[in-house]
Order: C-alpha cells, then sequence, then structure tokens
C-alpha cells in the first residue's frame, strides 16, 4: 500500500531504489558525485524525492543515453 508521502508525490528512498531497481549504495554513491535526483533532507534526517524531479532527472538520462 502507498504511503501518504507516495500519493502526493514524494519517494522515500527505499521506493526510488525499488523503482529503478538500484541498491542504497548505487544511490548513494551516485548523491555523493552530484549524478542523483534532487533530494529533500527532512529534520530526522530522512530523504525525499519529489517526483516531478525524479520524472525530470529521468528525462536529462534519456538524452545522456
Amino acid at each position: 500500500m502507498a504511503t501518504g508521502l507516495y500519493q502526493r508525490g514524494m519517494l522515500t528512498l527505499a521506493d526510488l531504489c525499488a523503482e529503478l531497481q538500484i541498491s542504497r549504495s548505487t544511490f548513494y554513491d551516485w548523491r555523493a558525485k552530484g549524478r542523483a535526483p534532487r533530494c529533500l533532507k527532512l529534520p530526522n534526517g530522512d530523504l525525499r524525492i519529489r517526483r516531478t524531479d525524479l520524472d525530470r532527472w529521468l528525462a536529462t538520462m534519456e538524452d545522456a543515453a
């Protein structure tokens, strides 16, 4: 079942990794290199990714391929 944030267009890191079929370590590697989609860092340290930011990021990957 989708979370409330997912329904509002926000993905958790677990949601993102599952959708892209990548590990958390791959995501953090991309993020450290500035190659990951934009993220929001919540006060508790958790990350969230806006669906619109992910879609925009994926579109840039199409052009680079």
